[in-house]
C-alpha cells in the first residue's frame, strides 16, 4: 500500500529553515524559526537548567514510568506559576504534556471526544500548526477577525464582533494569553476585560495558549489576561509550554490545565485527561519535567531563572529598538516604529510574500512569506546588514 503514499507538503516555516542550512552565502540571517537565539545566534541552555540537571543526575533513583498525569512535584508547581493565587488549585486537573503541542491535543482530544460537534474559535491570523491540531482531533476551525488591514494593530472591533455575531454556547475560543504568535500583537488589558465579559455573556470557554510566559512584561504580568477571563467565566483551559522560558525546546516540557467551576468536578475532568492521554502517548517523559521541578521549588535557581527569562526578554525589546532606529537610518519611507508596541518573539513585519522571496534570493536574508519575522533571531553585529537590505528591498518592490 505505500506506494500509493503520495509526498507531503514541506512545513511552510520548518523548509524555510532547511533551506537556510543549505544556503551556503556566509552573511545568510535566519529569522523564521520560533526559538530563542543569543547575539551569536546559538539557542543556548540556560545556566539554572544546567545547575538543576547536575542536581537530578547526582538524586535521581529510577527511570520508572511516571503516573499518566506526569510528574506530581512539576505540575505542582507549574500550577502555582500559572495561576498563582487567583484561584483554589483545586479547581485545575493537570497533566504533564509534550510540549505546548501536546497539551493543545490533549485538550482538543478530550473535548472531541465528550463534546462532539464543539468548535474551536481562532484568530486570523494564528500559529500555523493550531489549524491542524484542532481539525486533527476532530474539531470545526472557524476564524475570528484579529489583524488590522494594514497588518500592524489589533482589529478588535472586528474580533469582538465576529465572535458576537457567529459565537454559540459552549465554543472554544482559542486565545494566546501574550505575545500572540505570529503577529506579536495582543490586547491590552482593558480589551481582555471586554473579551472575559464576552465569553461569559455567549457562555464560550476560553481556551488558552501560554507559550511565551515571561516573554511579553514579566513572568507574572504576562499572566495577568489569562486572570481576567478567570474573572467572569468559571471554565478555562489553559496549554502552557516551558520551550522558550526555560530553554528546554527538545526536551518536550508542557500541561494541560482544565479549570473547572468548583474543586468537585476536578477528578472528573482529571480521569478523561488520562484517558486522552493514556490511548495517545500513554505517559510523559521524566527529565524535562524534573528539571523545571527543581528550579520552580529552589527559591536559589527560582530567583536566578526568573533573572534569565528578563534577560532574554530585554534582549529581544533591545532588536526591536534597534532594528526600528537602523530603518530610519537607511532613509526609507517607511515607518517601522509599530513594532514597538508588538510583545514576544515575533512581529509582523509588514512585508509581503514578494519581498519575503526577494529577500531570500537577492541577500540570503529568511522571513516568513506572511512578513513575520523573529526578532530573537536578530544581532547588533548583523542589524545594519539587515535593515539596508530591507530598504533596498522595498526600493525594489515597490
Amino acid at each position: 500500500m505505500f506506494e500509493y503514499l503520495p509526498i507531503a507538503p514541506p512545513d511552510s516555516i520548518l523548509g524555510l529553515s532547511d533551506a537556510f542550512a543549505k544556503d551556503p552565502r556566509p552573511g545568510k540571517i535566519n529569522l523564521t524559526v520560533g526559538v530563542y537565539k543569543t547575539e551569536e545566534g546559538s539557542t543556548p541552555i540556560l545556566a539554572t537548567v544546567k545547575k538543576a540537571e547536575i542536581k537530578l543526575l547526582n538524586t535521581e533513583n529510577t527511570k520508572g514510568y511516571m503516573p499518566i498525569e506526569g510528574h506530581l512535584e512539576y505540575l505542582k508547581a507549574v500550577v502555582g506559576l500559572v495561576f498563582s493565587d487567583q484561584l483554589d488549585h483545586g479547581r485545575v486537573a493537570a497533566a504533564q504534556t509534550p510540549g505546548g503541542t501536546g497539551a493543545l491535543r490533549v485538550g482538543a482530544d478530550m473535548v472531541a471526544k465528550h463534546f462532539p460537534g464543539t468548535r474551536i474559535w481562532l484568530s486570523n491570523p494564528t500559529w500555523a500548526n493550531h489549524g491542524s491540531i484542532f481539525q486533527a482531533a476532530g474539531l470545526d476551525t472557524p476564524v475570528y477577525k484579529y489583524l488590522s488591514a494594514d497588518k500592524t494593530s489589533l482589529d478588535f472591533s472586528g474580533m469582538v464582533e465576529n465572535l458576537e455575531r457567529d459565537g454559540r454556547p459552549g465554543d472554544l475560543v482559542c486565545l494566546h494569553a501574550c505575545c500572540h504568535n505570529p503577529t506579536g500583537i495582543d490586547p491590552s488589558l482593558e480589551q481582555w476585560a471586554q473579551i472575559s465579559d464576552l465569553f461569559a455573556k455567549k457562555k464560550m470557554i476560553p481556551f488558552v495558549d501560554f507559550a511565551y510566559q515571561g516573554f511579553g512584561d514579566g513572568l507574572m504580568e504576562d499572566a495577568k489576561p489569562l486572570y481576567s477571563l478567570l474573572a467572569k467565566n468559571p471554565e478555562v483551559i489553559v496549554c502552557s509550554s516551558f520551550s522558550k522560558n526555560f530553554g528546554l525546546y527538545s526536551e518536550r516540557v508542557g500541561a494541560v490545565m482544565l479549570v473547572s467551576a468548583d474543586a468537585s468536578r476536578t477528578e472528573a475532568a482529571l480521569s478523561q485527561i488520562r484517558q486522552a492521554i493514556r490511548c495517545n502517548y500513554s505517559n510523559p517523559p521524566r527529565h524535562g519535567a524534573s528539571t523545571v521541578a527543581i528550579i520552580l521549588n529552589d527559591a536559589t535557581l527560582r530567583a536566578e531563572w526568573n533573572a534569565e527569562v528578563d534577560a532574554m526578554r530585554n534582549r529581544i525589546s533591545q532588536m526591536r529598538s534597534m532594528f526600528i532606529d537602523g530603518m530610519k537610518k537607511t532613509g526609507i519611507d517607511r515607518d517601522f516604529s509599530f513594532l514597538q508596541r508588538q510583545k514576544g518573539m515575533f512581529s509582523y513585519s509588514g512585508l509581503n510574500s514578494m519581498q519575503a522571496d526577494w529577500l531570500k534570493n537577492e541577500r540570503g536574508i529568511y522571513i516568513v512569506g506572511t512578513g513575520r519575522i523573529n526578532v530573537a533571531g536578530m544581532a547588533p553585529q548583523t542589524m545594519e546588514t539587515l535593515c539596508q537590505s530591507i530598504a533596498d528591498c522595498i526600493k525594489a518592490t515597490t
